[in-house]
């Protein structure tokens, strides 16, 4: 499907990338299970790498199943070019050392997944890379933030695991400012319910691990951008450091591209009633999710958001030890790090996914020991319901 049509959503994730005719009148995009690419001659070889002449060299280069899948995510994120990784970190990574060098200075959102912290914290500090962290959903706290020398701001939101939102219209309008880029991790919200692009970002980053792909099966990343000048760079920097995707891993991610707003659509209005249920019991603390009206960036749903998503934050009164009585007693939810498949997932951040992080850095990020993540999936709201109930009594 060529990338100006102007489908609805549901129609760009099974069509995207899809060129029947491109592959022999394939109706699902072939694996391209290849590492090399030979040529008819040594001219049109010289030439492919000389970029005089289109064509594939070497699958870590690119590869035509990679393509398809590249093209149908840029596609849903109104984007001109995606960049397919090898994970969602490897995403991450090509980004802080495609715009990072020695005396830069980075601003992030201070509830970052773990490592997309830890590695701005402990590794590009030894090279001179400065990190401020900040609430990102705080407009004073994140002007404040940004310096002459900020080359880069990279933002969550919904934030990981706190689930606090950011005005990406200001967030783009204060990096821009200053001559920083804007990078936003849309991992939580896919390109399905949020669009960062249309608000300013300049690239936008996924662990396609995650919601893109949606079966448990596969480790990716992608990043996508519009800009000619920004994926030159990202796609040198990703290429020679060799965090490219492979054609198979490529090939079963775009498989579950498809299903992509079915299963969201379902998740969420899972999570809508599950959210409400644990807002409403007398065993919970406190409920962060979005599509709770007293949530403080609710008012974005309808405008950057087209809806509040699958991922829910709580806490259990009794603290941690009573948290831990729940993880060890559902039944239905599965006890694993990770989000955004079909099954509905429930783990424990300070002690799993943010435990690389510093207990001060928890803390100032709003990561409590008693802070409880879950992502609702596609099961009977009922049985979640119900098996919550059980947990929490």
């Amino acid at each position: 499907m060529s990338s100006h049509e102007n489908h609805g959503r549901h129609t760009e994730a099974i069509h995207g990338g899809l060129d029947p005719f491109r592959f022999e009148g394939a109706v699902s995009v072939p694996i391209f299970q290849s590492s090399t690419f030979a040529f008819r001659n040594t001219e049109e070889g010289a030439n492919r790498f000389a970029g005089k002449e289109s064509g594939y060299i070497y699958t870590r280069l690119a590869n035509p199943t990679v393509d398809a899948l590249q093209e149908s995510v840029a596609q849903m994120e109104e984007g001109k070019y995606g960049l397919a990784t090898a994970s969602g970190m490897a995403a991450v990574s090509t980004v802080y050392f495609a715009f990072t060098e020695p005396g830069a200075h980075v601003v992030a959102s201070s509830a970052l997944y773990g490592p997309s912290r830890n590695i701005l914290e402990k590794e590009f500090s030894r090279f001179g890379v400065e990190s401020t962290f900040v609430d990102t959903s705080d407009q004073a706290a994140l002007e404040a933030a940004v310096r002459p020398d900020t080359k880069l701001l990279y933002v969550e939101t919904p934030t990981n695991p706190t689930m606090a939102l950011t005005d990406l219209n200001h967030a783009a309008k204060v990096a821009h400012q200053v001559g920083a880029l804007l990078a936003v991790d849309n991992t939580f919200m896919s390109p399905y319910l949020q669009r960062p692009l249309r608000h300013g970002a300049d690239i936008v980053v996924h662990s396609m691990t995650k919601f893109l792909n949606g079966h448990a099966d596969v480790v990716a990343g992608m990043l996508v951008t519009k800009d000619d000048e920004l994926h030159a760079r990202l796609g040198y920097v990703l290429k020679n450091l060799g965090g490219t995707i492979d054609p198979h891993q490529a090939w079963l991610v775009h498989r579950g591209l498809r299903t992509l707003p079915m299963r969201i659509d379902r998740a969420q209005a899972n999570a809508i009633l599950v959210a409400d249920y644990l807002n409403n019991h007398e065993q919970v603390e406190w409920v962060r999710y979005p599509g709770l009206k007293d949530h403080p960036g609710h008012h974005l749903i309808g405008d950057q958001m087209a809806g509040p998503g699958s991922l829910i934050s709580f806490g259990v009164k009794g603290g941690t030890e009573a948290g831990a009585k729940v993880l060890n007693s559902v039944k239905v939810f599965i006890l694993a790090v990770s989000l955004g498949g079909i099954e509905s997932l429930i783990q424990h951040p300070a002690s799993m996914t943010h435990a690389g992080m510093t207990p001060e850095g928890r803390k100032t990020a709003g990561i409590s020991e008693g802070l409880i993540r879950i992502s609702v999936g596609c099961e009977n709201p009922e049985d979640l319901i119900a098996d919550l109930t059980q947990a929490l009594s």
